[in-house]
């Protein structure tokens, strides 16, 4: 079974977006591309800076991850990123 992770990326605009993958480097390298494969959202908002990534089971577990994550205030958001605020766990 595939190890997900959840991953947070900054847009040269200071905009995070939240996303999940089992290849959060590949998947970082396709936003940045801006090809088919990029969110939609990201798309001309480069430079991008993965900002955050951490290991959370499976697919399931990467699903209430993201929720919870993107459900968070920004300060909280921060918070995750420095180590302050650890995800819960599933």
């Amino acid at each position: 079974m595939a190890q997900w992770h959840i991953y947070m990326v900054e847009t040269r605009l200071g905009h995070w977006y939240t996303g999940i993958s089992t290849d959060p480097v590949r998947r970082f390298a396709e936003h940045q591309s801006g090809g088919p494969k990029a969110a939609k959202a990201l798309k001309g908002k480069g430079p991008l800076t993965l900002v955050y990534q951490a290991p959370v089971g499976d697919r399931s577990q990467a699903s209430r991850a993201e929720y919870w994550v993107k459900s968070l205030s920004r300060k909280q958001k921060q918070s995750l990123v420095a180590g302050i605020l650890v995800l819960p766990e599933s």
